[in-house]
């Protein structure tokens, strides 16, 4: 009897053990979201416009002229002198108003100088390098006229030459003086290909020769 009361109150004891633990269990419920969102792009700024290194013109003074660099170019006259060369061939430089006195020592034969060159030809060229007054010369190449009368002008004028092997001698006499002061020239000697190989000048009373010598080298 005793057993069987026992056994009884030790079933009901578990039956409200079990019970207690069957409603102590609690159960957790998580709402479910949405997390199909756009993925972030960043803050959006609004366009702005290139700096501008002048003001537009509905804001600007109307009484302010703006120029950045902007200059504007003086035309090319070419009829404006330098005043130093008429631009005439036939006239000396402005600078030059007479010639030099005519000294003693222009009263006598001048000699310019050797020169050697394996060329075929050269270019003579002379002009009134001092104020153009009517000098008159005339030219010889081994003693024969190959330029009867030269008026000497502000440019170069002159003549090929065609050398002969050796030694050819050029002479140039002074036919006057011109209406001022000694018979003045610049002399310049051109190889075939235009490089000037001598450089020279003469001043010569009249009758007086200034005599230059080209050596064709063989």
């Amino acid at each position: 009897m005793k057993n069987s009361l026992l056994t009884s109150i030790v079933f009901l004891l578990y039956l409200t053990a079990f019970g207690q633990i069957d409603s102590n269990t609690n159960t957790v419920d998580f709402e479910m979201e949405d997390t199909n969102t756009p993925s972030n792009t960043g803050l959006e700024l609004p366009a702005s416009k290139m700096p501008s290194l002048t003001i537009p013109k509905d804001k600007r003074d109307p009484k302010t002229n703006i120029s950045l660099g902007e200059e504007e170019q003086e035309l090319l006259d070419m009829t404006k002198s330098d005043g130093l060369m008429e631009n005439t061939s036939n006239k000396a430089p402005k600078a030059f108003t007479k010639d030099k006195e005519p000294l003693p020592e222009y009263a006598k034969d001048q000699f310019l100088g050797d020169i050697h060159t394996g060329a075929d030809y050269v270019n003579i060229k002379y002009r009134d390098h001092e104020y153009v007054d009517g000098d008159i010369i005339r030219v010889y190449v081994n003693k024969d006229i190959v330029q009867s009368r030269v008026s000497l002008g502000g440019s170069f004028s002159g003549f090929t030459l065609a050398l002969e092997p050796g030694k050819n001698v050029i002479e140039f006499e002074a036919l006057n003086q011109g209406s001022s002061g000694p018979n003045t020239a610049e002399l310049h000697v051109y190889q075939e290909n235009g490089l000037i190989i001598s450089a020279k000048e003469w001043n010569l009373l009249t009758g007086r020769k200034a005599t230059i010598v080209v050596y064709k080298d063989e």
